[in-house]
């Protein structure tokens, strides 16, 4: 038997509870009409007997308080609600427990930005980690050394995991789910709760905002050139004639400031306005690649598809509901 221990954060997102606990006691009935005696236990478990999620709207019972809990196979941490440092705060004095169930072998598993509690614990230092697209910047700050893996949706080292944004927290639950029994139990419970199972990126859903949570005045000018410039040729060498850097600094502090280079940050606003010229305009995709400064077919095609793990037909196809011709 597996203990599956849900943590239930104060100010935790609901679904991001019921989810995990929906899909393991599901899986035991889908063993006991195999034939197989149920694997899992499942419990949940908080700083109190009624914890209040999703800003105090709803409370949830748990089944046991964090001291009652010895023993888990598998923690797992759901993602916080509102504001991440305020939400930590409210479940410090979990980390200890988070820590001994790990030291004492548990594997821990985060669901989206469930991160930020996890990385509280200084279990993550010096690991990789994902969490939700939409908290890169402000995870890094708070968390430097943590290496956020972009666009990834499941990470794994050491016994311990996290999930991608949002709903992809499935996926790392199905993971999981194969992990502690087989291959078709986990595809029997893909097709049941209609999730694609081998879905690995996030990348197609995240929004490229510009990484500008940083004090360097030049480095900000030179992106809203680009940002405002990017079908243009734009070189190094040009920002830096804009900004009165030399090159060498220059580089070197924007790699600093945006986590990106140059060429990469360039390459992320091109991208970003193709998807959304792909999801509401009409036009093919000869015509979004020269709108957005590519004239090259097979380099406009690689860097969309590293960047979204989609090529632009796919991405079209899946996110523009006009019917429009491809090329």
């Amino acid at each position: 038997m597996k203990r599956i221990t849900i943590f239930v954060p104060e100010s935790a997102v609901l679904g991001a509870i019921s989810g995990p606990r929906y899909l393991f006691t599901t899986a035991n009935q889908f063993l006991q009409v195999q034939g197989k005696p149920p694997l899992f236990e499942v419990l949940l478990t908080g700083l109190s007997r009624n914890v209040k999620v999703l800003d105090g709207i709803y409370s949830v019972a748990a089944d046991k308080l964090l001291d009652e809990v010895k023993y888990s196979d598998l923690v797992i941490i759901p993602p916080l609600f509102g504001d991440m440092k305020d939400a930590v705060a409210k479940n410090k004095q979990a980390i200890p427990w988070i820590i001994s169930q790990y030291n004492n072998g548990s594997e821990i598993a985060s669901l989206c930005v469930g991160a930020f509690l996890l990385a509280s614990t200084g279990l993550l230092n010096g690991k990789k980690c994902s969490t939700h697209w939409a908290y890169y910047d402000e995870f890094r700050e708070t968390f430097s050394d943590v290496e956020i893996t972009d666009g990834t949706i499941i990470t794994e080292e050491n016994g311990i995991y996290s999930s991608g944004g949002a709903n992809s927290y499935w996926n790392l639950l199905l993971y999981l789910l194969e992990k502690y029994t087989d291959r078709n139990t986990a595809i029997l419970a893909a097709k049941y709760f209609a999730i694609d199972i081998d879905r690995e990126n996030q990348s197609a859903f995240s929004m490229f905002k510009g990484q500008k949570n940083h004090n360097d005045d030049d480095i900000k000018q030179a992106q809203d050139y680009i940002e405002v410039n990017f079908q243009d040729k734009i070189s190094v060498d040009q920002l830096c004639r804009m900004t009165a850097i030399s090159r060498r600094t220059f580089e070197r502090r924007f790699k600093q400031a945006t986590n990106n280079t140059v060429i990469e940050y360039l390459q992320r606003v091109k991208v970003e306005a193709a998807k959304r010229s792909f999801e509401s305009s009409r036009k093919n995709i000869t015509e979004v690649m020269y709108d957005v400064g590519y004239t090259d077919t097979k380099a406009f095609r690689t860097v969309f598809k590293k960047i979204t793990g989609l090529t632009p037909i796919e991405y079209r196809q899946k996110y523009n509901k006009i019917a429009i011709p491809l090329m």
